[in-house]
């Protein structure tokens, strides 16, 4: 059976950054923080016993809770604690033993917790923190709209290292004027507060965006994710997901849900969920839904929520029964996202001992040219019986879209499989 996670959506933000696509707003254009919890408090009451009863089984362990945003820092401790009972008093037992102890998680902005916060915080049982700092240079933390200020994030990852406190940073490069240097002098400033885990991500924003003027060229974003690689290795911490480096026995375990097709229904407002081939969501390759985007659409929805069908009662823009050829472009771009790879083994799990040779010939047909190319190497037996498959190369890694778009199948490719 897969891992499970939830993730909780807090959308309140101090302000809108000019990169940021997910869905939030500023605070102060929201109800008040105490009534928004309430709502995910009644999502629980209400939508659990369908969850539960219809699509997951009833034993199956929490592995992780992650509270995204938004800034979910701007919430009180007491407020954080109140959706964690929520989330216990419905029967969502800890995962445990074995099976690795559940990780929380709490995404944070600088200047937004202080010492007494953090020790709150520390206390109702957060494990992990992600900062967004994205970048110690002030005049670039006010072109991406960033509220906080770089004394802030100085003081924020203080308070981190010298309270000795799981985090995570996050770390932002291709922006407008920045150059291999610069990319260079954040990351190294960064590390200076030995953080166990950093993400590193390219900026992206759509064409004819005003972030993208004066970017550097292609070719230097290249080079500025092999200067972050090379001094991350350097410093301990080493490259699991194409965007992600941590110290070993750091990795961030709700993210890894995501990159290993598992499971994890989603909290609050825009919130998306995921349940892989199981019988009961009347699919044998998964399906996807996600909350209405406004707090309006969200409490009336809530009012209606009490049937037992759950996912297929959620409208049809809103909702997703995967195709074979959708399943196989998530499940092959995720697998190739980590250092891991796309395995021969993981392939034969999810699709079957005969379907899954078809797929791994067809993996392997698409996939030869960027072997030959250095871009992705193939590793173990030709012949799939081995624990080989295929990674990203170093020279892969920043070049990974290249590689995704080899193994983006559509509709007209006709695959069929048997069900799983």
């Amino acid at each position: 059976m897969s891992r499970f996670g939830l993730y909780v959506h807090i959308p309140y933000c101090l302000q809108i950054c000019t990169y940021c696509d997910f869905v939030k707003f500023e605070a102060k254009d929201l109800p008040p923080a105490d009534e928004y919890v309430s709502l995910l408090e009644e999502e629980l009451a209400v939508r659990t016993s369908a969850f539960r009863d219809s699509i997951w089984p009833k034993t199956t362990p929490v592995h992780s809770i992650y509270f995204g945003g938004g800034t979910p820092s701007l919430f009180s401790p007491s407020q954080i604690l109140a959706i964690l009972k929520g989330i216990a008093t419905n029967g969502f037992v800890p995962a445990s033993g074995a099976s690795g102890a559940m990780e929380i998680s709490l995404e944070i902005n600088p200047g937004t917790i202080t010492p007494e916060s953090l020790d709150e915080f520390l206390k109702i049982g957060i494990t992990r923190f992600s900062v967004g700092a994205q970048t110690f240079d002030e005049n670039r933390l006010k072109v991406t709209g960033r509220k906080h200020t770089v004394q802030e994030t100085i003081a924020t990852l203080e308070l981190l290292a010298n309270k000795g406190v799981n985090y995570s940073f996050d770390l932002l490069f291709g922006l407008p004027g920045q150059t291999v240097a610069d990319v260079r002098k954040d990351v190294r400033r960064a590390l200076e507060f030995q953080p166990s885990h950093l993400s590193a991500y390219n900026l992206t924003v759509p064409t004819g965006h005003p972030l993208n003027k004066g970017r550097a060229s292609d070719g230097h974003q290249a080079e500025m994710f092999e200067v972050i690689e090379d001094e991350l290795k350097t410093a301990g911490l080493l490259c699991y997901e194409v965007s992600n480096f941590a110290k070993p026995g750091f990795e961030s375990q709700h993210n890894l849900l995501y990159w290993t097709d598992g499971a994890y229904w989603g909290l609050g407002i825009g919130s998306h969920s995921y349940l892989p081939n199981w019988a009961s969501t009347h699919s044998p390759w998964g399906v996807r839904f996600w909350n209405p985007a406004t707090v309006r659409a969200y409490r009336d929805e809530l009012k209606r929520a009490r049937s037992a069908q759950f996912w297929s009662d959620f409208p049809e823009q809103r909702r997703e029964v995967l195709a074979l050829h959708e399943l196989l472009t998530d499940f092959s771009h995720t697998s190739l996202r980590r250092l891991s790879g796309l395995s021969f083994r993981s392939v034969l799990q999810k699709f079957g001992p005969a379907g899954g040779r078809m797929l791994l010939s067809e993996f392997d047909r698409r996939l030869a040219p960027l072997v030959e190319t250095a871009l992705v190497q193939k590793f173990g037996a030709s012949d799939f019986h081995s624990d080989g498959g295929w990674r990203l190369t170093p020279k892969g890694r920043p070049l990974a879209d290249r590689v995704f778009e080899a193994l983006t199948f559509l509709e007209s490719d006709k695959l069929s499989l048997p069900e799983v």
